[in-house]
This record gives structure tokens, sequence and C-alpha cells, in this order.
């Protein structure tokens, strides 16, 4: 009994982590149908922002992600003004593309002010943990989690509750309608792809002391949050959080009571499933396809 809830604690943080990681390749998909190819560079581009504030600084890595957050939000506006939102207007196809080349991009750029070689955050709490009972909590997943949560839930609150949510989801479901009623897509794109950008600063953040990080690492990355975001449903923020906690424990169960070999198919096992079994994701509702345009 010890074992299985030790497996299911470690796979609930781990899977909060992933669904923090993966928040912003679903908001850009649900505003604007565009799967972000550089998702996992701009990860590995918030890890070493917080890793540089670390270790020049000495400032949390933690702390460090509300720092970096507003440094990648103007990335992103920039980038998407002046690339993706070009290639949009030609071809969405093309879009696609061109976040696949800012991926290589960044990653050269990353390699170049950072280097090749391998390295990772260590904070105080790094390798220390809480005990409760015969369960051992990890401090740097729990910490990363809490995390996980509080920005998940401040973007629920902003797209449900807020002026800019509503104009989000009116541009996303309806970008003719949300013209007449006086919202501009374009403008909504260029938040929502800020916003998008500013959370892999956290997810960064986490990375940057749960893992060692090369330039390349985002390669591995790219693939594991796009597995979320499959398993959950493209465009949606909870559907984030159930394919992030279903592949953390998918994972924590197979390296427990398999192999930590097999963990590594695990997430195109459990994709190849939810496909077969519900196709449009865990959380998500499948569209209507009877309703006029």
């Amino acid at each position: 009994m010890t074992t299985l809830l030790q497996t299911l604690v470690f796979g609930l943080l781990i899977g909060g982590v992933y669904a923090l990681m993966s928040t912003g390749l679903t908001l850009v998909f649900g505003v604007m149908k565009i799967v972000n190819m550089a998702q996992g560079a701009f990860l590995v581009l918030g890890a070493y922002l917080s890793y540089s504030l670390w270790h020049f600084a000495g400032i949390d890595p933690l702390i460090g992600a509300f720092i970096g957050a507003p440094i990648m939000a103007g990335i992103g506006v920039l980038l998407y003004k002046t690339v993706i939102e070009r290639a949009q207007r030609i071809d969405r196809g093309l879009a696609i593309v061109a976040t696949f080349a800012l991926a290589l991009i960044l990653e050269s750029i990353i390699a170049l002010i950072w280097g090749p070689d391998p390295v990772s955050a260590t904070p105080t709490y790094f390798n220390q943990a809480l005990t409760v009972g015969a369960i051992v909590i990890p401090k740097a997943q729990l910490y990363a989690c809490i995390l996980a949560v509080l920005i998940t839930a401040g973007l629920t609150v902003l797209i449900r509750l807020s002026w800019l949510g509503r104009a989000i989801t009116a541009a996303s479901e309806n970008p003719e309608g949300a013209k007449l009623v006086g919202v501009d897509p374009a403008k909504v794109g260029t938040w929502i792809f800020a916003i998008a950008i500013a959370t892999t600063s956290f997810g960064g953040a986490a990375l940057s002391f749960l893992y060692q990080f090369v330039p390349d690492t985002q390669d591995s990355w790219i693939g594991l949050t796009l597995s979320v975001v499959i398993l959950g449903g493209l465009g949606s923020i909870p559907g984030v959080v159930a394919g992030g906690v279903a592949l953390g424990l998918a994972e924590a169960f197979t390296s427990t009571y398999l192999s930590i070999q097999w963990t590594t198919a695990v997430p195109l096992i459990l994709i190849l499933l939810v496909l077969l079994v519900r196709p449009q994701g865990l959380v998500a509702f499948r569209s209507r396809e009877d309703v006029a345009s």
C-alpha cells in the first residue's frame, strides 16, 4: 500500500509539472489553431533565464520565473508580429512551419549564449523532501506542482471572468462574429501569444531545477508537451491538466511496477489509446459538424 501511495503522489506531482509546461501550447492552438512547434525551445529558454538568475544573482528559480515572464512575453510579441502573424495571413500551415523554423533558430541562439554543456539549478530544496508518515514528498516537485496549480487557476480565471478572456473566447469560436462586436482577432492573437509564451517562463523554471538541460533538450520537450495536449484535448486548459496528470501517473506506475526503460514509450501508448477510444481528448468535447457555417 505504501508503494502504491508513493507512486500516486509522485505521478500527481510530475503530472502537474507536465501540465504547466504544456499550457502555452494549448492556449495558442485554442485561439489561433496553430501548433506552436517552438514550445520546447521557449521552455528551454525559460529554463536558461531562471538558471542564469539563480547562478549569477542567487534568485530562486521559482521567483526568477516571475522576472522572466515579462521578458518571455516581449519575445513572444516580437516573434508573433514579425514572423507568425505574417505567415498566418498567407497560410495557416505556413505558420506552423514558421514556428518549427523559430525552434531551430532559438536553439542555435541559446547554444551561442549559454554553450552546449548540461546545466541545472540547484536551490536548497532541490534534493530535500517532506515526510508524511511513510510517504516521501520531494520538495522540488511539490513546489513546481504548486506553481502549476496557481498558474493554471490564474489562466482559468482570466479566460472566464475578464474582458480579455471573453474576447479570446469570442475570437477562437467565431472570428467574424467577434469583429462585429468590436473584437480584433489580430490583437487578441498578439495577447494570447504573449500570455502563452510568458507561461513557458514558469514551465522553464520547473525544468531548470528538476532536470539537467542543454539547448537541444527542446527536441524531447516539444514531444512531451504535444503528448499532454493531445491526451487532454487540443485547446483545453482543463484538458492539459487531465493530460498531464494521466501522463505523470502512467510514467510513475510504469517505472515502479514494470521497468523504467518503458517510460519513454508511455506517451506514445497513451496517445494511441486515446485516439482510438476518445479522439477529441480526455476533456475536450467533440465539436458539432452539422451547424451551418
